[in-house]
């Protein structure tokens, strides 16, 4: 059972909409990626497990999906977008490095944060500084169709012209004239026309490090035109999904669609995905604020605010439990309940492999198809993931009921439960057994311990109490929980 209902909430419209792609059986996705001048933190985490839940889920319902997502590694500025220095060139002078070995290696720190995080890999993942040709020839574009203008060696996008033939900030849903009451002074912007232009390319100064040969100068391209370049050149003129966290609405991606208009005359992208903050005390977590904890620091517990290091796939989950679209405050609290919770499903999978079949079980598959069909539900109303998991908890006091006997299911029903919780809980929701191996011991000492319990069982039957007692004792020092109940014995591996 695959439904091919999926609701998607749009940004652009507002509202949810029916998924529909451009073309049959085929899914064109672009994501925004890091700016790679540090190490990866929560807040990278949350995007990065949002689309990784959509490319899951796509691709699970039988979609071919091409996935990009770029690594920009110039034109990011420190300031805004036009004006201050390149952060990764400021982070090569600072550690006396060229530009491309920090790129190169906060980009390794990221893949393997990612890797932890169990996020696919995207299947294209572009570099601003490997597609300048492609950036100098969307603003060879956008100049030719009268959008933009030449200052200085610098080229402006002119967002008045262009708003009087379309419309600015159809995204974020903000006006012109609010636009330019909010922008700020003109003071060291007098190349541009107007305070709200912004950068398609920017001439480099002379201790500019990062720079490329153009038609207008050296100089290098401006932080909005990357994402236009490469999802044209990867994904075509259309593509269905653009996504990113809501902080990229404005000015970055209404600029983008500013860009692919003055260009090409038409939209490039049909839906517009947006995932919520993290916050921390109810303000945005980020670099900027100087207010972020690395991933490699939760994974480690190095950082003042953490009371313990915390597994990537607890912060997975941490994330999963939230909808994508609401805001996710940190808090040990809140982490600690998600690694709680995290293990109660990993446990209960533990648990529902040893569980044994009965034919004359009053369990059927349909214990397993109504666990299908509410998932499905929850994943096509807009990736509904903490729906998912509280319909997994359900399934989980099924599991519990089979262990204790208090119920039976037959075998048919045990196979199709078991398949249904492994294909929700990994191959959807992208969990798997912690990095800690804990899960790992629990399946390959279940032989052992099944064993051990039959010659305790024995040894009671016989009444021979020091035995049973020794065998429970040291089960106990290995942290097995042992529970006599009136069908039998159950045990699980306490962490």
């Amino acid at each position: 059972m695959k439904p091919n209902n999926l609701l998607i909430y749009n940004t652009l419209h507002r509202q949810k909409e029916l998924f529909r792609p451009l073309h049959e059986g085929r899914v064109g996705m672009y994501v925004c990626g890091p700016t790679v001048y540090g190490d990866p933190h929560l807040g990278h985490a949350r995007p990065a497990i949002t689309f990784d839940l959509l490319f899951r889920y796509l691709t699970h319902l039988g979609y071919k999906v091409r996935y990009v997502r770029n690594i920009t590694d110039v034109g990011h500025l420190e300031h805004d977008a036009d004006e201050g220095d390149d952060k990764i060139q400021k982070k090569a002078k600072l550690e006396q490095l060229e530009p491309m070995e920090v790129a190169q290696h906060y980009s390794n720190r990221f893949h393997q944060a990612m890797e932890k995080l169990n996020c696919l890999p995207p299947s294209i993942e572009p570099h601003a500084t490997g597609h300048i040709i492609e950036q100098e020839e969307l603003v060879k574009e956008i100049l030719a169709n009268g959008f933009a203008y030449e200052s200085n060696g610098s080229i402006y996008f002119d967002v008045e012209a262009y708003n009087h033939k379309h419309r600015y900030g159809i995204l974020s849903g903000r006006n012109l004239e609010d636009v330019i009451n909010h922008s700020r002074d003109l003071a060291g912007t007098e190349e541009k026309h107007n305070q709200v232009d912004f950068a398609l390319w920017k001439k480099a100064q002379p201790e500019h490090i990062m720079r490329w040969p153009s038609p207008w100068g050296d100089g290098f391209p401006g932080w909005h035109c990357e994402c236009t370049a490469m999802g044209r050149k990867y994904l075509g003129r259309q593509f269905d999904i653009h996504g990113g966290g809501m902080d990229l609405v404005f000015p970055h991606h209404e600029c983008e669609i500013a860009q692919a208009v003055a260009a090409q005359g038409e939209p490039m992208v049909r839906y517009w995905m947006h995932n919520n903050m993290i916050t921390i005390n109810g303000q945005k977590m980020g670099k900027s604020l100087g207010n972020f904890i690395t991933l490699f620091e939760f994974f480690e517990g190095t950082h003042e605010k953490l009371e313990q290091a915390y597994s990537p796939m607890t912060i997975r989950f941490f994330i999963l439990q939230a909808h994508y679209r609401s805001t996710v405050d940190f808090s040990n609290e809140a982490l600690q309940a998600s690694k709680r919770g995290l293990d109660r499903l990993m446990e209960a999978f533990a648990t529902l492999k040893r569980i044994e079949a009965r034919p004359d079980g009053e369990l059927t598959t349909s214990v397993a198809e109504e666990l299908e069909r509410k998932c499905y539900e929850a994943m096509d109303d807009d990736l509904n993931s903490p729906i998912v998991i509280s319909h997994l908890f359900d399934a989980c006091r099924i599991i519990n009921q089979l262990a204790d006997k208090k119920a039976h299911i037959t075998p048919e029903g045990l196979k199709a439960l078991r398949a249904t919780f492994r294909t929700v809980t990994f191959d959807i929701l992208g969990l798997r057994p912690e990095a800690d191996g804990s899960n790992e011991r629990e399946e390959s000492f279940g032989g052992a311990v099944d064993l051990l319990l039959e010659l305790r069982a024995k040894a009671k039957a016989d009444k021979d109490w020091e035995t049973s007692d020794r065998i429970r004792d040291v089960l106990a020092s290995l942290n097995f929980e042992i529970k006599d109940t009136k069908d039998g014995v159950t045990w699980k591996l306490n962490r």
